[in-house]
């Protein structure tokens, strides 16, 4: 029997190596497989005759030649149809010209290896019907128009001073503006006619109670539930803060020492908050900007980890930022500032540093919505989100520009100029602004 087995292993070992041998042969060049592009899914530029879409690919190793490639009538297009090829590189960006206006084009990223060429998924897009494309008219609502810094309350907007506001939301029961004004430390509030008002004493402070008497330390990221209550991140304080519609403060969960923590009530930490949004269950979230975490805070008060990576016990820095879409811990941020959320509860996170804006679901699935680290150049560092009912999203940008993505994923800038800042009121690209902070939006106007 030990004669049979040594054999039987003999002859396998033969065939392994034969196999081997076979599939690898000595000098034999590996056969490039067929790559596996991936288009961007936000179009700009969108005129009635063009558009800039781009593509990546994981690798450039063994890739010979990118580009897109469309049809008005093949919904899977090939180099067989019409295309335009790019520069080689991991990601690209493509102007196309001479479509036809009003009409709705296929289109898809390719790439061409010694392996084969590979196809994206397919998304649509449908050219403009006129030249005109949105623009927004910028008027100063309140504040200085000389852009004086101060702490002043007055029923005309502009006779109202700010100092460094830095956040503001739209309440729909109360039909106010919130602001988050930080170096007074204070919440104003300005009705839709322009009267702005205080709440709180501005005097730097963590002291709950009644809203006169309550302090806070940089106020930013407002949200609101359907009783009115109102939801920050006290960023100064590393806390988060309730107020309810009768004008009482609390400490809905932190401690001012910063930190990493779970759990409840004052025994959670916080590394400087930045944002809160509230889903249609009563869960509050936070964007945890120097934690580079998306925190959650259950109704009953329980808070955990929603999405961002953390580092195992006993590591120096214990949540790293980073960029990766994955599931909840699995994801990672660099520095989210902001939040909106849609109908159906998907969160849109600004991600600071990555200059991306993230998306995630209520299971905790983290994609990029627009922008990332591939097309760095179609978002700048963005500070502010809101989203309309009808899902455009609009987003402010440090670089000077407020943009749209309209719910076709079509990107405007519908005010301002890239890098360009000061302080003119006008129409689209002839505005100007000083690293814009945060945006929201009534039922009729856009507010920054």
């Amino acid at each position: 029997m030990k004669k049979s087995l040594q054999g039987t292993f003999l002859i396998i070992l033969f065939i392994a190596a034969m196999a081997f041998v076979t599939g690898c042969k000595k000098g034999e060049t590996p056969v490039a497989p067929i790559p596996e592009p991936v288009i961007n899914p936000v179009f700009s530029e969108l005129t009635t005759s063009s558009v800039v879409v781009g593509g990546r690919i994981g690798t450039s190793n063994f890739i010979k030649e990118v580009g897109i490639c469309y049809s008005s009538s093949n919904q899977k297009p090939t180099l067989s149809d019409t295309f335009v090829k790019d520069t080689l590189a991991a990601s690209w960006i493509t102007q196309i010209t001479g479509l036809a206006a009003n009409t709705t084009y296929y289109i898809r990223a390719y790439a061409i290896s010694d392996g084969g060429t590979g196809y994206s998924s397919v998304t649509t897009f449908k050219t403009n019907t006129t030249a005109a494309v949105p623009r927004g008219t910028v008027t100063t609502f309140a504040g200085s128009p000389t852009g004086r810094a101060g702490f002043v309350n007055s029923t005309i907007g502009t006779s109202a001073l700010f100092d460094a506001p830095n956040a503001i939301a739209f309440n729909p029961v109360s039909n106010l503006l919130y602001v988050g004004d930080s170096f007074n430390n204070s919440i104003r509030t300005i009705s839709l006619t322009g009267y702005t008002n205080t709440t709180n004493d501005a005097v730097i402070g963590l002291t709950n109670g009644a809203i006169s008497q309550a302090k806070f330390y940089g106020v930013k990221g407002f949200a609101f539930d359907a009783q009115g209550n109102v939801y920050f991140a006290d960023l100064g304080n590393n806390v988060i803060r309730k107020m309810t519609a009768a004008g009482d403060v609390s400490t809905l969960a932190g401690t001012s020492i910063p930190g990493y923590k779970n759990g409840e009530g004052s025994v959670v930490q916080f590394y400087n908050p930045s944002a809160t949004v509230v889903d249609a269950s009563g869960n509050l979230f936070v964007a945890d900007r120097s934690n580079n975490l998306i925190r959650k805070i259950t109704s009953a008060g329980v808070t955990s980890t929603f999405a961002g990576y953390v580092a195992p016990t006993g590591y120096v820095q214990t949540n790293v930022p980073g960029y990766n879409d994955a599931n909840g811990t699995s994801a990672y941020f660099n520095y989210p500032v902001a939040m909106t959320k849609d109908a159906a509860d998907n969160i849109y996170v600004a991600d600071y540093k990555n200059k991306a804006i993230r998306k995630i679901t209520p299971k905790g699935d983290v994609s990029t919505y627009a922008g990332g680290i591939y097309f760095s150049t179609l978002i700048g560092n963005p500070t502010g989100l809101v989203m309309d009912a009808q899902g455009n999203l609009f987003i402010t940008e440090t670089g000077g520009r407020i943009l749209e993505i309209t719910k076709d994923m079509v990107l405007y800038v519908i005010a301002g100029a890239a890098n360009t800042t000061g302080y003119v009121n006008g129409v689209g690209a002839a505005a100007r602004f000083n690293s814009p902070q945060s945006v929201t939006i009534d039922t009729q106007e856009i507010y920054t």
